[in-house]
């Protein structure tokens, strides 16, 4: 199995577990990326929500179980073939939520261009967008070393 260990620096990732934590609070019971299954029958749209909100929620709770008293002591997460699909999809939903709450103000060409000027954004939306670069690093990094893991059989997806 494939695994990769990174070693983050604690003091700079500690304020942007916060701001992960927070964006997951604010998802709660909604889905990052909403629906629009109109032509469904309300009960089974009901039902289908639910359980994409209920994997929605286990995925970020998967990412945010990385960060535990080990990874306080060593600095260290690990990624591995177990965890790699949902963190990539937590990540996604942490960024999304980002997007439209403190980052709503950012346009999106310069949030993916990572063009914007951190010294000039405020406290909070500054963590806001080092959240999400760090996320984005993350999704990359999982993307790069562990894609065939995820695949299961090294082919491109299709």
């Amino acid at each position: 199995m494939k695994r990769i260990e990174v070693k983050l620096h604690l003091p700079a990732v500690a304020p942007l577990l916060d701001v992960i934590k927070s964006a997951a609070d604010a998802l709660g019971a909604d889905l990052a990326a909403p629906l629009r299954l109109y032509d469904l029958e309300d009960e089974f749209r009901a039902d289908w929500e639910a359980e994409l909100v209920a994997s929605q929620n286990e995925d970020v709770r998967r990412l945010l179980g990385m960060f535990d008293t080990e990874f306080f002591s060593t600095g260290v997460i690990a990624l591995d073939e177990a965890n790699a699909e949902a963190v990539v999809r937590a990540c996604s939903a942490v960024r999304l939520r980002l997007r439209v709450g403190p980052l709503a103000a950012l346009a999106d060409e310069a949030l993916e261009a990572g063009t914007v000027e951190v010294g000039r954004l405020s406290e909070p939306t500054g963590r806001a967008f080092m959240c999400y670069v760090f996320l984005a690093t993350l999704q990359d990094l999982i993307l790069s070393h562990l894609d065939s893991a995820i695949l299961g059989d090294g082919a491109a997806p299709p």
